[in-house]
């Protein structure tokens, strides 16, 4: 999967940016690697939340669970 990053540089020199994919996922760094780096951090403890939200809500039914590769 790739996703696309909405990069800008603030006035105080960090980079900020969102992932136009996922528009909730916001970090910012002092170069574009870190910005980059922190976005997919973000991304990964934002899909962690809902994840656990989704099991919470479905606990106690009979959900068939599988694996979907985006390409």
């Amino acid at each position: 999967m790739k996703l696309t990053a909405l990069i800008e540089k603030s006035d105080d020199g960090w980079f900020v940016g969102q992932l136009e994919e996922f528009p909730a996922v916001l970090s910012q760094g002092k170069t574009i690697e870190e910005l980059k780096f922190n976005l997919k951090d973000a991304l990964n403890l934002l899909l962690d939340s809902n994840r656990q939200s989704v099991v919470s809500e479905n606990e106690g039914k009979e959900i068939i669970r599988e694996q979907l590769v985006i390409e």
